[in-house]
């Protein structure tokens, strides 16, 4: 089968073209082998097609000798069929608000519970691992997300406001490369001693760094070319703003309050793998940004008993 040419672009082609278990294991047979189907244990190419299982075995004698195109992917060890499992990634991928376990459990019959891990198995194949640093003019900022400030108690809203510690809300970083892409983590608080490395690991030095004045940004003009812009009484000065990258923040926002809901901040840097994969990738289309995300199930592996196996922590609304 050429994918080149008969790659679904819609939802519905998708539906449709996934709807056969043969055809949407080929498809997925040419992401995983590009050159040819090999022994996931031993790499041997030497390995017989089992119609009747739709497994492979090696010819070679050894441990876990017969094998499926799920092994060694985000996939393996699911009972649920790639017609599905393609389906929802495609889903996900395409969404541009994400989209909830409720909606994926009721498009492809299955549990919430289901969809729910299916999900966070998705999104962790979208975390971009490049090692290139940003340059440039980047912008950085800081959000927190949780409750609303009108919705606590005033002492607690004003030391929110005043500290910009945690207090209940979750402290989120990102830096974005006017042009190019978004990176974001979670950090423990928004202080010199967290801002300052992942600034350094992740931009190049010398590149324009443009900011708000949270102090948490200070001593880095040595660095950078470091400018910021006083939120209290202006938003922008010349081409010194942090516009762009707020405007990633208001929509992960949305994505967490209009279609989550609320999450367990254990699980958070999950969805903003995913938010900052569709925003980087959200000039091309449905199709492209599938493609684009697939490779990335490879050699990847998220176990139900780690996914719960995070403290239990005040979910973010």
């Amino acid at each position: 089968m050429n994918t080149q040419h008969e790659t679904p672009k819609t939802l519905m082609e998708a539906v449709r073209y996934f709807a056969d278990p043969d055809i949407a294991q080929s498809f997925f047979v040419q992401i995983r082998w590009p050159n040819g189907v090999c022994c996931p244990t031993c790499g041997s190419v030497k390995v017989s097609y089992l119609a009747n299982q739709r497994r492979w075995q090696c010819s070679s004698r050894h441990p876990k000798r017969q094998f499926s195109a799920k092994v060694g992917t985000i996939f393996e060890d699911s009972a649920l069929g790639l017609d599905k499992w393609l389906v929802a990634f495609w889903l996900e991928t395409s969404a541009k608000n994400s989209i909830s376990s409720y909606e994926v459990a009721r498009h492809l019959g299955i549990t919430q519970k289901s969809a729910w891990f299916m999900l966070h198995r998705i999104r962790t194949s979208l975390k971009n691992g490049s090692l290139e640093k940003l340059s440039g003019t980047i912008e950085a900022d800081e959000t927190f997300l949780g409750g609303k400030l009108q919705n606590m108690h005033k002492k607690r809203a004003d030391r929110v406001r005043r500290n910009r510690k945690d207090h209940g809300k979750a402290a989120v970083f990102g830096m974005l490369q006017r042009g190019g892409e978004v990176r974001t983590m979670v950090l423990p608080a928004v202080d010199n001693a967290n801002i300052h490395p992942q600034i350094r690991t992740n931009v190049e030095p010398g590149s324009n760094l443009f900011t708000d004045n949270w102090g948490g940004y200070r001593g880095l003009s040595t660095e950078y070319f470091h400018r910021f812009v006083d939120h209290s009484f202006e938003y922008v000065r010349g081409n010194v703003h942090t516009n762009s990258l707020e405007n990633f923040w208001a929509l992960f926002k949305r994505c967490v309050k209009g279609t989550h809901v609320t999450i367990e901040p254990f699980h958070l840097f999950r969805y903003l793998d995913a938010e900052c994969f569709r925003f980087n990738n959200r000039k091309t289309d449905d199709g492209g940004r599938f493609m684009k995300a697939l490779p990335g199930v490879i050699g990847k592996r998220l176990t139900y008993r780690n996914l719960i196996g995070g403290d239990s922590l005040v979910p973010i609304s």
